[in-house]
């Protein structure tokens, strides 16, 4: 993986300058991410920024807002296993930006690893297990499920506004949902992805998706493959630590910025030695 740097030298007009989108495009499509570095933007820009790559902005609703177009990223002191950003929900993003306003003095560097560089890794066993679709289950508290589709349903816009319709209707617009209503109001989700999946940029296969990742904020997942049998932990692990070869660092200088196609490149986090930092984050469709 390249590590491809985007300098504000090079963009006379900064962040407005027409020819950046461009060159961001051009290293998601080749490498899967690049770093903008020297830029120092602030809140506003930095959202601006989101909203010049993303048609459509989403949110992970456990997060705080730091904008309307982005959000806190606040996951605890330890280490942040590989993952896409809201890999475990219906609509997944294409590209995940992250803004460090103030990085850490150690520790913290953000986590990167090309999904398409695992997938040609892995042996014909291995592809042919993970070509099946994968069943994603767990409980989801009513406010953080009623959050989400505050948000994605384009009639709503509160969690409080959320009935039993907005959830049929928003079932049938995403096929691969099901789920069961408690009587506290919580639910119990299931979701079925496509755990290699093509880039949204190169088109590339890539083993992208959320089993080797976080539940900072969520009960941890039951994963289980089309063909019935259940993602063991030592499964698991396997991959981890394949993946941890073809993994790289980003090391944070303040006012840097990290956009990555969430569609390929899987991200995580070393645990925090220095938690003097700001990282927020802006995601969305193309």
């Amino acid at each position: 993986m390249k590590y491809n740097i985007i300098r504000h030298g090079d963009f006379a007009e900064g962040l407005d300058d027409p020819t950046l989108l461009a060159t961001i495009r051009a290293d998601l499509t080749r490498d899967g991410w690049t770093l903008l570095r020297g830029f120092r933007p602030d809140m506003g820009q930095f959202a601006g920024l989101v909203s010049t790559l993303c048609s459509r902005v989403t949110f992970d609703p456990a997060r705080s807002h730091s904008s309307d177009r982005t959000q806190m990223v606040d996951a605890g002191l330890g280490p942040i296993g590989l993952h896409i950003e809201n890999g475990n929900t219906p609509r997944c993003p294409d590209i995940v930006t992250f803004f460090a306003e103030r990085a850490a003095f150690e520790g913290s560097q953000t986590t990167i690893c090309d999904g398409v560089r695992v997938w040609d890794s892995f042996d014909a066993a291995r592809k042919a297990r993970w070509s099946q679709k994968m069943t994603v289950e767990r409980v989801l508290p009513e406010l953080l499920w009623k959050r989400y589709l505050a948000n994605e349903h384009p009639a709503i816009s509160r969690p409080e506004d959320v009935t039993m319709e907005h959830v049929l209707q928003f079932q049938q617009a995403v096929p691969g949902q099901g789920f069961d209503l408690h009587e506290d109001g919580a639910l119990t989700y299931r979701l079925s992805v496509d755990p290699v999946r093509p880039s949204a940029f190169s088109g590339g296969l890539g083993f992208a998706n959320a089993v080797l990742g976080p539940s900072h904020n969520y009960q941890p997942p039951r994963y289980r493959l089309a063909d019935g049998s259940e993602v063991t932990p030592d499964e698991i692990e396997d991959i981890r630590a394949l993946a941890e070869t073809v993994t790289h660092e980003i090391n944070w200088q303040d006012g840097d910025i990290a956009v990555l196609d969430n569609t390929r490149v899987m991200h995580g986090r070393r645990a925090i030695a220095d938690a003097d930092r700001n990282l927020f984050i802006g995601m969305g469709s193309i």
